[in-house]
């Protein structure tokens, strides 16, 4: 190779050697460092594609997560008020039993029908105020106008809870609105019918027979209000309930029944009818709960394996990278010593002058 002064190609050599070892040191410190191996599209533009959509994808599987455990609270919330008020009903029935008993008087009577009237009271206020989230839980009625079905948060299909990553019918569990239905007394009682009594004529719906437990002449009341309550509890005493005047005039009476048609052997039956409702959606709660936790550990899973995936893709291998640093800093380091040992061969020329 011919001695030249201006240009030297073994410095040149040496310089592109030297770039190459420190920049290939910066990229394995940038890689331990940040403990990604793909820090930016031009290490692998396909893998930083990949990893963006796998990172979004966790993402979403976090939020689904979430969402199904926000689910299986308002599950677990309805679940325990229902338990309240199987509760009150069963106490209600428990009186209702005594008070079919014929060894009582009319001051016992309307001592037992005191706490049928609270505890049917309860049902309705316990019913009422059952929200989650500002959903209200037990208030939907297909059928109630107006004040009854106000504030409801609850479509006619229910309530959906988003558990997957797309907007298909796989990606949703459907809470069905039979869960949520009106549970109040009127929710419960207004259209039960009791076919277990000839004494009823037959099958007759409550409101029916309610009809024969007030002195008012027909029952209109809805069942929630005061004197429907109060009716209601009534009947469960085989006593006759008049409300008061509207004036005020003439105080609320009760007086036992003359007929034994609609007291309270025959409410007994439709006390069964209401607490087989409410268990019956209570169970359906229960299995709709195994679905809801199913598709949280479905969620786990998925998320775990998409993570495993995502870590080999992108994570760096801290002992793969730490000698392949090393390495460079070797050659970096004797790049250095060749390329000053090179910037010295053009002075090689003044010897032969």
């Amino acid at each position: 190779m011919a001695l030249t002064i201006n240009t030297n190609i073994s410095s040149l050599i040496a310089q592109r050697s030297l770039n190459n070892a420190t920049n290939a040191m910066n990229t394995s410190i940038e890689r331990m460092t940040t403990g990604y191996k793909i820090n930016h599209a031009k290490d692998n533009a396909a893998g930083y594609s990949i990893a963006n959509s796998w990172e979004t994808k966790l993402g979403s599987l976090d939020v689904a997560y979430d969402n199904a455990a926000t689910g299986l609270d308002l599950l677990t919330t309805a679940e325990e008020t229902y338990g309240l008020l199987v509760s009150h009903l069963q106490r209600v029935r428990d009186l209702t039993e005594q008070a079919a008993n014929g060894t009582y008087g009319s001051q016992s009577l309307k001592a037992i029908q005191s706490e049928i009237s609270a505890r049917l009271n309860e049902v309705t206020r316990i019913s009422a105020n059952s929200e989650f989230n500002g959903i209200k839980l037990m208030a939907f009625d297909t059928e109630a106008k107006g004040d009854e079905n106000a504030d409801v948060g609850i479509t006619k299909d229910g309530i959906n809870i988003q558990v997957g990553l797309y907007s298909d019918a796989n990606s949703r569990i459907n809470l069905s609105i039979e869960l949520f239905k009106n549970a109040s007394v009127s929710g419960l009682f207004n259209t039960l019918k009791n076919s277990t009594t000839e004494k009823c004529g037959g099958e007759q719906v409550l409101s029916e027979m309610l009809d024969k437990a007030t002195k008012a002449g027909s029952f209109t009341a809805k069942l929630n209000s005061v004197d429907g309550i109060e009716t209601f509890a009534s009947a469960c005493c085989n006593l006759v309930y008049e409300a008061a005047a509207a004036d005020g005039s003439t105080p609320a009476n009760y007086t036992l029944q003359t007929a034994d048609k609609h007291g309270a052997k025959e409410m007994l039956g439709f006390l069964d009818s209401a607490i087989n409702d409410i268990s019956s959606r209570v169970t359906k709660i229960g299995a709709v709960q195994n679905r809801v936790e199913s598709a949280m550990t479905g969620l786990d899973v998925q998320s775990q394996n998409l993570t495993s995936s995502l870590s080999t893709l992108r994570d760096t291998d801290v002992a793969e990278e730490s000698s392949t640093y090393i390495q460079q800093q070797i050659l970096q380091q004797a790049s250095a010593t060749l390329l000053s040992t090179a910037n010295q061969l053009p002075s090689i020329a003044l010897n032969l002058v």
